[in-house]
């Protein structure tokens, strides 16, 4: 096989291998997603393994050679004979080039990702998912966007509340719920023994809308959590691991209930860097 059809096909391998080494690192930059982040790494793994592969089966010598003594000639009979030496592909300059363009750029794209286990990129997805609309002062409102005060949580009820202009908010949705006072209970900042607590269950962020007010427990109907009120959410049976966010109270000047702060943790189920 001649040179240049042996280098060929090596030499578009290692291009390929660059260039999709240098798409992996522009998909990790631009947050393109990790089926780009795949696709990107496996094309200049397997283009550079492929490559790698033609050049050992095309351009370099392989197998075992015997040589036979030939008989050996008088003096005389010695003719001197021109030896050609041709170039080796294996030695070919541009492809050694092509080799470590490819190999350099996959070896700089693969430091890339190594930010990601210093911290979150900038303002993210962990910083999204701890972000909520509470803030001190804010007011509660129920489903009908009317401000909520507190008589009109009821001993036994549980009333569902969101803050005022931010209803669609992730992570926006509390309950409010008033615990008897004759029972013993961890209170989370509450005023007039209302506590207010994010709806999302912290195992897989369905809403704890069952409430049993005998035992002060909330239930989750999908995987049958139940978080304890009176020891500060904290769950007591099913998968959930952690205690339901708490949300302080306090009364405004007009007499509405309304937020005294932010929640004690970011509502809803865990990720990557919280369990």
């Amino acid at each position: 096989m001649s040179a240049g059809r042996g280098t060929g096909p090596v030499a578009v391998m290692f291009g390929l291998a660059a260039v999709a080494a240098a798409g992996f690192a522009a998909a990790y930059v631009l947050d393109a997603g990790t089926q780009w982040l795949g696709v990107t790494l496996g094309l200049a793994i397997v283009s550079l393994a492929h490559g790698l592969a033609v050049w050992a089966r095309r351009l370099l010598p392989s197998g075992g050679y015997v040589e036979t003594n030939p008989e050996l000639a008088t003096r005389s009979r010695i003719l001197p004979v021109p030896v050609i030496h041709e170039e080796s592909p294996a030695s070919h300059p541009g492809l050694r080039r092509l080799l470590l363009l490819a190999v350099g750029t996959l070896g700089l794209a693969a430091l890339f990702p190594l930010r990601s286990l210093v911290g979150p990129r900038f303002s993210g997805p962990v910083e999204e998912l701890r972000a909520t609309p509470w803030r001190a002062g804010r007011r509660l409102v129920d489903t009908r966007n009317e401000p909520v005060r507190p008589d009109d949580v009821g001993p036994d009820s549980i009333v569902v509340t969101y803050p005022q202009d931010h209803r669609e908010a992730p992570g926006a949705p509390v309950f409010v719920v008033r615990l008897d006072p004759a029972a013993p209970a961890t209170d989370p900042a509450g005023v007039d023994g209302l506590v207010a607590y994010s709806l999302l269950c912290t195992h897989a962020g369905c809403p704890v809308g069952q409430y049993e007010p005998d035992v002060g427990r909330v239930f989750c109907p999908c995987h049958q959590s139940a978080f304890d009120l009176r020891a500060g959410a904290r769950p007591v049976s099913g998968p959930a691991a952690r205690p339901l966010p708490s949300l302080p109270l306090r009364v405004d000047a007009d007499g509405y209930l309304s937020a005294a702060g932010e929640l004690s943790s970011p509502p809803g189920p865990g990720y990557w860097s919280r369990p």
